[in-house]
């Protein structure tokens, strides 16, 4: 796409820039306390089992909730779920505090926390998500997706070292320092909110029984799963980001295990997620180049096949230096990779439907990650390293196989395309 073609400048949209500090800093806090709470659960259970099912507990809470989650998106106004979101998270950081100023954190206190904070992540999350497209234009989605890759990358590229850094010192400075974005967060999405136009009707108080509104609720998010599945263009990619994400992040999670449990320190296990960060970042700044210049399904699929061998080199790989490079060789078109897929989402979903299908989109591509945690956890156990590896790579391979024989994927078209390919689809007789 050519430079004429493009109509908005992204960072002179009213309002993008205070949703951009909200939402970083709120993705700031949530990645400190995901940082933090595996490897405390390995220092206080040395055990990766047990480190592995707080993980995936928290997991499946985030993917519970979610769904609950995308009903409030489309129900109430974004930004002041937004603010209530973040400001759970802050009470909740701040408990972590206290708690671990106490000694006071056992398994089943982490397992407690670590299901708080990823019920908080699932109901308010998609709310942050769903706000952006109220934000920003059609015609500026890929580049704001663009935008949001290269922040989480330098999240996770001053995220780990921080983490480390702050956990060498004790788990109640990372839980402080994530309190405190969790408020910076609160008062970015008070000033959006502030800012908002005044949306559709506020929803009224209703004498509707409970056992009614629960029912609606229930109705109301199975209209994303049924919207979504009815998509020919997007319900491919479903399954192959499900498998995709379960392999890769096996794989990382039993590194960072492996690596705690040979004595490693969270500085050196932070360096390693800074690399990582490093490389997104660097593939964040590349994808606003690749997406309007390529089609959106060559990318997916080159980026895949590079996830795949980097997980296959990874069993090879065992000094920290080797980790670094492989990881990062596989990483690399990661952020095209969302930008596509998260771009073209955006644009084809409707915004009073935009909560309840991102939830489920994130249900369906996510619903294995609570395996992650313990195959990394019980894999190490059971049979070593490589071995969990291996299995992390085969995970991978077979999403690459299923994205090369998927037509719907294959489809996806460059940026500049995605309205008028999504309108083919948007009729109830589009096969």
């Amino acid at each position: 796409m050519s430079t004429s073609e493009v109509t908005t400048r992204l960072w002179r949209v009213k309002r993008y820039p205070t949703w951009f500090a909200s939402d970083a800093t709120k993705e700031l806090a949530a990645s400190l306390l995901n940082f933090a709470v595996p490897l405390i659960a390995l220092m206080v259970t040395d055990s990766p089992a047990q480190a592995g099912t707080i993980g995936a507990v928290g997991v499946v809470t985030a993917l519970l909730f979610t769904l609950g989650g995308g009903v409030l998106a489309d129900r109430h106004r974004r930004p002041a779920l937004m603010l209530l979101g973040a400001s759970i998270g802050v009470a909740i950081a701040g408990c972590f505090a206290i708690l671990d100023g106490m000694s006071a954190l056992s398994f089943s206190v982490l397992l407690v926390l670590n299901v708080f904070i990823n019920a908080r992540d699932g109901l308010f999350d998609v709310a942050g998500e769903a706000a952006l497209k109220q934000v920003v234009p059609d015609d500026a989605m890929g580049r704001a997706q663009a935008a949001n890759q290269g922040r989480g990358a330098a999240i996770q590229l001053a995220g780990g070292p921080l983490g480390g850094a702050l956990l060498a010192v004790g788990g109640w400075l990372v839980a402080l320092v994530a309190a405190a974005s969790y408020g910076i967060s609160a008062v970015g999405a008070w000033m959006l909110g502030r800012d908002e136009a005044p949306k559709m009707t506020e929803p009224q108080p209703s004498t509707t029984p409970t056992v009614v509104l629960r029912q609606s609720a229930l109705v109301e998010a199975r209209e994303g799963f049924a919207w979504l599945f009815s998509r020919v263009d997007l319900r491919g990619a479903l399954w192959v980001a499900m498998l995709a994400n379960l392999g890769f992040n096996s794989a990382m999670t039993t590194i960072m295990y492996s690596l705690q449990q040979t004595g490693h320190s969270p500085v050196v296990i932070g360096t390693i997620s800074a690399v990582l960060g490093a490389v997104m970042l660097v593939g964040a700044l590349v994808a606003p180049l690749l997406v309007p210049r390529f089609r959106g399904g060559a990318i997916v699929i080159a980026s895949l096949v590079l996830c795949t061998l980097g997980t296959v080199a990874l069993p090879l790989a065992h000094s920290v230096l080797s980790i670094m490079i492989v990881i990062g060789f596989a990483v690399f078109l990661v952020p095209a990779l969302n930008s596509a897929l998260m771009g073209y989402f955006m644009v084809a979903v409707p915004t009073e439907l935009l909560g309840r299908a991102n939830s489920a989109s994130r249900l369906m591509s996510m619903g294995a990650m609570p395996l992650a945690p313990l195959i990394a956890g019980f894999g190490l156990t059971l049979v070593g390293r490589t071995g969990t590896l291996v299995v992390c790579a085969a995970l991978t391979a077979l999403a690459v196989i299923l994205a090369v024989t998927n037509r719907g994927l294959r489809a996806l078209p460059v940026e500049r395309q995605w309205s008028t390919h999504a309108e083919k689809f948007s009729s109830p007789t589009a096969q």
